[in-house]
């Protein structure tokens, strides 16, 4: 194949002339439309493609099929694409494995072996015997659209408790297997979702809801989550409600108990608050549990209690996060002390190995590792392989071996074992990828956006890069929700660095990259503080010659896509092509479907005459006028996508296609059998990543060197 480039490059371009975006028409489908209107505070607001919410609808359906075919028609027709999914199938078939846990007396961890659509999970007695494969999803559906969404192993090693979702739905449903005999038990748990799985003595706890009527699993809203015990070996029914605030339908719980099943911890937040509250419950007594929050404004995570001192993470007081002590044998609602204070660092994590507190920041967008003991006294530092992004510590209190992951975006992800009395660490595993990163460079680098805020940003590209703003371009971001955007590793993204493709990655305010102070400046009445850091990258790359808005794409997923919806609607004309993946576009119904009520805290809500002023004037879906010449623009989403409902991206398509007056494709690709992005097969995200880079190179007029 490498021999024949230059000639199937320059067919590729003969044929592109012959057949160039910009030459070709579109025969998009017909969307009917309804005189759906609603009044928001006196301003009336036309919703012509609310019939395509429902999923259900057989109308629905024949409408993402038309759209599927003209897509997937205009697909088959770029000369390259079988070439791209090709070399993205060659270079994806590698093993890769998670970090080892250790519980119950053994050790846990799960591994593709190259293309498997689902990841096996195995248990090895220790860390060098034999592993033997206690799960292989790949076994309970031909198309590996089921996953395992959670997993959790009784503390006696007996049990594994494992939940399932399935073709990407949020919803799970929990089953338990004997893991000495492989036997499957009858325990069958339904309606979970959002819910970890927490073993305590015979049994466990974990969060459901009341089954939906039928037809509306994927998008009712979900409301009055309850707090549960499952007895193993017993049916659901009978099942111990442990807690549910019936008062309030937006309440959302998780437990958790420590390793010794002493305590036991109640987490409870709701759609509408920044933080939540915790309570602990001496599981050896029998009282109440005790509420160790005033309010809901402010995080708190346990650590680890030692003697009388429980360990927790929290954001009262400290933007950046710290770590405080609670006087066990004195519990008073946010009475207590400061072990570690907050830092310019933002601390994520903390955990305990070997008798120390392992402490993860971030600092400047990358992992820094710090040790201390109980009392808070700074000991050293992980040293890690260098600039990237550090999985968590996965370690016992009491034991000297722990391991953890570590990755960058030129560093495929690499599982290390470490001595923790040496503070040394080893390779455990590391993968083989036919991917030369030592021909790649990356470099972070600090703009101004709009108002003066400096903005980090990693630019990773072929170290003979010349900037002469030729370079086909893909600009990422997110934005939102306290999410932190640290480099990592991807397959997807090493094939379009192999192609001669620039990735960047732009570290915008209303994520947690310095603190809950960074989140805030880019939520609700300061959202448009995202797009501006995000148009200011742009510009930045086209400035500083790296690119040109005919080499440059646009990428986001989720709340990320929303950004993308928004910042071509504002500035169309620095963007070549946009590639907005399963995003809120419907910016004042968002709230209306499953978990969306839960985004309120972000974004604001319609229902407030304040905040509907502000949300209407930069929705993507509200924002879409014909005056404006749009970039190429391939959404995709899922038929099965019940965390961002795919309504969203199917009336922003249609109010694109009717509106959009330029010759630029305007399309939609819906995955079947398919989610938000979770447990997605290995096969369908070939396929599609294949797509996404097959349509932007397409629309730049570039070929790919492969």
């Amino acid at each position: 194949m490498k021999k024949n480039k230059l000639l199937i490059g320059a067919l590729a371009l003969m044929i592109m002339a012959a057949c160039s975006p910009q030459q070709t028409g579109y025969n998009y489908p017909e969307t009917r439309k309804t005189d759906t209107v609603d009044l928001y505070f006196g301003t009336k607001v036309s919703d012509p493609y609310r019939w395509l919410e429902d999923d259900n609808s057989a109308e629905t359906k024949e409408w993402v099929k038309a759209q599927n075919e003209v897509t997937f028609g205009y697909l088959e027709q770029i000369p390259f694409r079988e070439t791209i999914k090709e070399r993205l199938t060659e270079i994806y078939n590698y093993p890769k494995q998670s970090t080892p846990i250790e519980a119950g007396g053994y050790y846990f961890f799960s591994k593709n072996d190259g293309l498997q659509n689902q990841s096996v999970y195995y248990i090895q007695e220790d860390i060098n015997s034999e592993p033997r494969v206690i799960l292989d999803p790949n076994t309970l559906s031909e198309e590996g659209t089921v996953a395992v969404s959670s997993i959790g192993i009784s503390r006696d090693g007996k049990y594994c408790a494992y939940g399932l979702s399935e073709g990407g739905s949020d919803w799970v449903e929990i089953f338990v297997k004997n893991i000495e005999t492989g036997e499957e038990m009858d325990d069958h748990i339904q309606w979970v979702k959002f819910s970890g799985i927490s073993w305590y003595k015979n049994g466990f706890f974990y969060g459901r809801y009341k089954e939906p009527e039928e037809g509306e699993q994927l998008t009712n809203v979900n409301e009055y989550q309850m707090l549960y015990y499952h007895k193993i070996g017993t049916p659901q029914s009978e099942d111990k409600l442990i807690y549910q605030h019936k008062t309030n339908p937006k309440a959302m719980y998780n437990a958790a108990v420590t390793d010794d099943e002493k305590y036991m911890f109640l987490f409870e937040r709701d759609w509408t608050s920044k933080g939540n509250d915790l309570y602990i419950k001496d599981m050896e007594e029998d009282g109440n549990f005790i509420k160790l929050t005033n309010s809901r404004e402010y995080d708190f995570f346990p650590v680890d209690y030692e003697k009388n001192t429980l360990y927790v993470k929290t954001n009262k007081d400290a933007p950046r996060n710290k770590l405080v002590a609670f006087d066990l044998n004195n519990l008073r609602a946010e009475e207590f002390t400061d072990v570690i204070p907050e830092k310019e660092s933002v601390l994520n994590s903390a955990t305990v190995a070997g008798g120390k507190l392992f402490v993860r920041y971030t600092a400047d967008v990358k992992s820094v590792t710090e040790v201390y003991d109980y009392n808070g006294n700074f000991l050293y530092n992980l040293e890690l392989p260098g600039m990237g992004q550090m999985g968590s510590l996965n370690g016992e209190k009491d034991k000297n071996t722990a391991f953890y992951s570590f990755t960058s975006y030129t560093y495929p992800t690499t599982i290390y074992k470490y001595n923790v009395e040496e503070n040394t660490s080893e390779v455990f595993f590391e993968p083989d990828v036919d991917f030369e990163s030592e021909n790649y460079t990356t470099k972070q680098i600090f703009y101004k956006s709009k108002d003066g805020t400096k903005i980090p940003m990693y630019i990773v590209h072929k170290k003979d890069l010349k900037l002469d703003g030729t370079a086909p371009t893909l600009l990422y971001g997110y934005g939102g929700f306290n999410v932190s955007l640290l480099p990592a590793f991807s397959i997807s993204r090493a094939l379009w660095l192999e192609m001669g493709g620039v990735f960047v990655n732009a570290n915008l305010r209303g994520g947690g990259e310095y603190g809950e102070d960074w989140h805030q400046a880019g939520t609700k009445l300061n959202k448009q503080n995202v797009f501006d850091d995000f148009i200011a990258a742009a510009e930045y790359l086209i400035d500083n010659k790296y690119t040109s808005p005919e080499k440059l794409a646009v990428q986001g997923g989720s709340n990320g896509g929303l950004l993308v919806g928004t910042v071509i609607n504002q500035r169309p004309d620095l963007f070549k092509v946009a590639l907005p993946a399963v995003g809120v576009m419907d910016m004042l119904r968002f709230h209306k479907f499953t978990i969306g009520g839960a985004w309120v805290s972000d974004y604001g809500s319609s229902e407030d005459s304040v905040q509907f002023e502000y949300i209407y004037r930069y929705s993507p879906l509200h924002n879409i006028t014909s005056d404006i010449d749009y970039p190429a623009v391939l959404v995709t989403t899922a038929d099965h996508d019940d965390r961002v409902v795919p309504a969203h991206s199917f009336k922003y398509m249609a109010t694109l296609q009717e509106n959009y007056q330029g010759k630029n494709p305007v399309m939609i690709r819906v995955e079947t059998d398919a989610g938000h992005g979770a447990g997605k097969p290995v096969s369908k995200q070939l396929e599609e990543a294949a797509d996404v880079w097959a349509f932007t190179l397409y629309n730049m007029e570039e070929s790919p060197d492969l």
